[in-house]
């Protein structure tokens, strides 16, 4: 099967490219990532990779390229960052926001999508069920269940209702 060649390669080869890659990239996790990424590649097709005469050879050429995009798109990064002038000054994030952002994690994705765009992001309801695909009476219960989820996570005494909601 060609998946299972992918993965003798990977178990022959992993560890030599990512030494190799070091050198290109002079920073471990860089190389460690473009090989990843050529690994995946290499498994999006499968049956082509194990017709490869050399398939390290492959792998190799593509992390190299992989890791040269990646610093080209850094390094205009960088350049429009040093244009822009230094990043806006992040508040100080304390235990409160920790916590919060901890329970947000632990709520089901539809749940902390809806929260976060509504609170967060500060969109009306509507808008939110427009950039989630859902219902606005979606929207509606899955705020009310989060907020409901996050008062109990959170060690809440009061549930809010629906008080809080903005249309």
């Amino acid at each position: 099967m060609p998946v299972d060649v992918v993965g003798e390669v990977y178990a022959g080869c992993f560890r030599r490219l990512v030494v190799q890659l070091y050198a290109v990239t002079g920073d471990l996790t860089e190389a460690q990532e473009a090989v990843q990424e050529a690994f995946v590649r290499a498994l999006a097709t499968p049956g082509r990779f194990a017709r490869l005469d050399n398939p390290e050879a492959w792998l190799r050429r593509v992390a190299v390229n992989v890791a040269r995009s990646r610093h080209r798109r850094r390094r205009v990064l960088d350049g429009l960052l040093r244009r822009i002038g230094p990043p806006p000054v992040v508040a100080d994030v304390g235990p409160d926001h920790v916590a919060l952002m901890a329970a947000m994690r632990r709520l089901p994705r539809g749940q902390r999508d809806a929260l976060a765009l509504h609170y967060l992001v500060d969109l009306p309801i509507e808008e939110v069920a427009d950039a989630l695909g859902v219902s606005v009476g979606t929207v509606k219960s899955r705020l009310s269940r989060g907020r409901r989820a996050l008062a109990l996570d959170l060690g809440e005494s009061v549930y809010a209702g629906s008080a809080d909601v903005r249309s």
